[in-house]
């Protein structure tokens, strides 16, 4: 991949020097869904797949920037000087709003630079491909001018970039995940505060396969704030009769006791996701560290049923690639990851069973649905890293 970027920096801009290539991978959430805005826990990590840069910095303020995953869109040119959102910008504004937000914080950036990517995250999928430049670009200016900025810190400017300059309202995990990634290691974080531990994900014989459904968003967005609203409302119909600061203080235990302070049936299924996703997602990763790889699988499955029953995020193309991955001998668990309403699944898969697992579960689906999905096999991999 570093020779292919460079022959085509090469084709586009001239000639190479002083340019460096760098790496920022996407990442899956393995469990703990819906969780983040319920002060909960979630455990994404990095990928092997993610977005590959070649950059070089240019002696005036001109910005160059050239993806390779829309090569019809040829150079697109701005300045230091003109970092606005623009319509017109496109995926360029992922990168200059990483630019501004670091001027935000007071780092100057002394001179302009030739930029260009190319992505190994399907699009639209879930995977998190903004987030993956977003904190890739924020590398590059530590790398180039020597800004005083931690992994961390990347992660917290690109999500801020994102809300701020893109006004996308997302959480940190999608960054967090990127920035602090670490091979063969998931991020036990818990929203709350950013603390964080990390768990060995040691796939022997296994790997992780993600299975993205194709189907357009529509929904999406306002039944996530649907689903946000009822989780506050069932958090302040608690908050009167027990003492906590969100749903994910709660055992399932304490629920169970105190969940007729819900008023409507609908309420008590969404917060009860919350709480008891939020107990799985504990539960899993002490079954990771134990390596009982059998009971994570469980945990995955029982994962999909909540959000699929209680939560009701999932639709007939999640639950299809779901159902149909149960059904393959060697699969040790599958559930939906993401926002839902279409995106992806991730399911754990023993290696010998994913050839059988691609074609059974493809077939099923296109059978069902009317139009393919796609699979990628991935692994778990490091954060971001010179190249």
């Amino acid at each position: 991949m570093k020779e292919a970027l460079l022959k085509k920096f090469e084709e586009v801009y001239g000639d190479v020097d002083g340019v460096k290539v760098f790496f920022a991978p996407g990442r899956v959430n393995l469990i703990g869904e819906h969780t983040d805005y319920n002060g909960g826990h979630v455990f994404p990590c990095a990928l092997t797949i993610g977005t590959y840069g070649a950059a070089r910095v240019r002696e005036d303020r001109k910005l160059r920037f050239y993806s390779m995953n829309f090569d019809h869109l040829g150079v697109i040119e701005s300045d230091l000087d003109s970092l606005t959102p623009q319509k017109e910008a496109g995926w360029t504004n992922y990168p200059k709003g990483v630019m501004w937000a670091f001027e935000k914080r007071g780092f100057v950036i002394p001179s302009g630079m030739d930029i260009l990517l190319n992505g190994n995250i399907p699009n639209g999928s879930g995977l998190s491909s903004s987030a993956s430049i977003e904190v890739l670009m924020g590398y590059i200016l530590r790398d180039f001018f020597g800004f005083d900025v931690s992994n961390q810190d990347l992660a917290l400017i690109g999500q801020y970039s994102e809300n701020n300059f893109n006004g996308v309202n997302c959480g940190i995990m999608d960054q967090f995940a990127i920035a602090m990634g670490k091979k063969e290691n998931a991020i036990f974080l818990d929203t709350a505060d950013l603390s964080y531990t990390y768990a060995p994900v040691k796939l022997e014989g296994a790997k992780l396969v993600i299975a993205c459904s194709n189907k357009k968003r529509g929904l999406g967005d306002s039944k996530y704030n649907e689903r946000r609203s009822e989780c506050e409302t069932a958090l302040a119909e608690l908050q009167k009769v027990v003492d906590i600061k969100s749903l994910g203080d709660l055992t399932e235990e304490q629920f169970e006791e105190y969940k007729s302070a819900i008023k409507d049936p609908v309420r008590v299924k969404r917060a009860k996701h919350a709480v008891y996703e939020n107990q799985r997602t504990i539960k899993a990763v002490e079954a990771l560290k134990a390596n009982d790889i059998a009971q994570f699988g469980q945990m995955m499955n029982a994962s999909h049923v909540s959000l699929r029953d209680d939560y009701e995020v999932t639709g007939i193309e999640l639950d299809t690639l779901v159902e149909e991955a149960w059904k393959v001998d060697g699969v040790i668990g599958s559930r939906m990851t993401g926002a839902g309403f279409g995106g992806c699944t991730v399911s754990l898969v023993k290696d010998e069973s994913i050839d059988t697992f691609i074609k059974q579960v493809g077939d099923a689906y296109l059978a069902k649905i009317g139009y393919s999905a796609d699979f990628y096999a991935v692994e778990v991999g490091d954060g971001p890293c010179t190249l």
